[in-house]
């Protein structure tokens, strides 16, 4: 049983080491038995010569991982070392396309940002350049509203007369005809045609009262 759990760690141990190799893309995992018996896995040879190579990194690999870093002269030293050159111009024209795509890339987001920022700013200005016009719209209306209601105010207002005061009763005839008519006359005066000022006041919302 425990031999069956040291060998399972053990293999869980070799497909982390592994999964690290892919992910790096440069490195060769060897698995070594110490002078104690007892397994490990690194990327370097075993130290008594022996031992198993479970992972040999691919020459592609380890010149992409140097171009990576940004040692070129330790890809090209890697493949001049292993009569590679071919295959070291190609993955440095990748790399270099690369890059010139990554580059090219950030280059069109930041204008991108850029244009997206300005369309902002303008938009912004529009929209308080329609503000301003329409508080001036509003504060106009208002003005000529104010001003109807001033010339409201300064005219003077008429009271109507009563309908009887003008009307011509059935028993007038140019003269008075007794007593009463006379009497009637004198209790009621004829309307008086001067205007009669009445003063008005403005009443919340825009009323008049006079």
């Amino acid at each position: 049983m425990k031999a069956s759990v040291a060998g399972k760690r053990i293999l869980s141990i070799a497909i982390m080491l592994l999964a690290t190799a892919t992910a790096a893309g440069a490195q060769s995992i060897y698995k070594c038995t110490t002078r104690g018996g007892q397994l490990e896995y690194t990327d370097r040879p075993c130290r008594d010569g022996k031992g198993e190579l479970i992972h040999q990194a691919d020459d592609g690999e380890i010149i992409d991982q140097y171009l990576r870093l940004g040692q070129e002269a330790k890809a090209k030293t890697y493949a001049d070392a292993h009569h590679l050159e071919a295959l070291y111009q190609q993955r440095l024209a990748a790399h270099r396309q690369q890059l010139e795509d990554n580059a090219q890339r950030q280059a069109d987001e930041a204008i991108a940002a850029q244009q997206r920022d300005e369309a902002a700013r303008q938009q912004a200005l529009t929209d308080d350049a329609a503000s301003r016009d329409r508080l001036r719209a509003e504060n106009d209306a208002l003005r000529r509203q104010n001003d109807e209601y001033r010339d409201q105010l300064a005219q003077p207002a008429y009271n109507a007369p009563p309908a009887y005061w003008g009307a011509v009763p059935p028993y007038w005839n140019g003269h008075h005809d007794g007593d009463h008519d006379h009497d009637h006359d004198a209790h009621h005066p004829p309307p008086s045609k001067e205007p009669v000022f009445h003063p008005c006041k403005q009443l919340a919302g825009g009323r008049v009262q006079c």
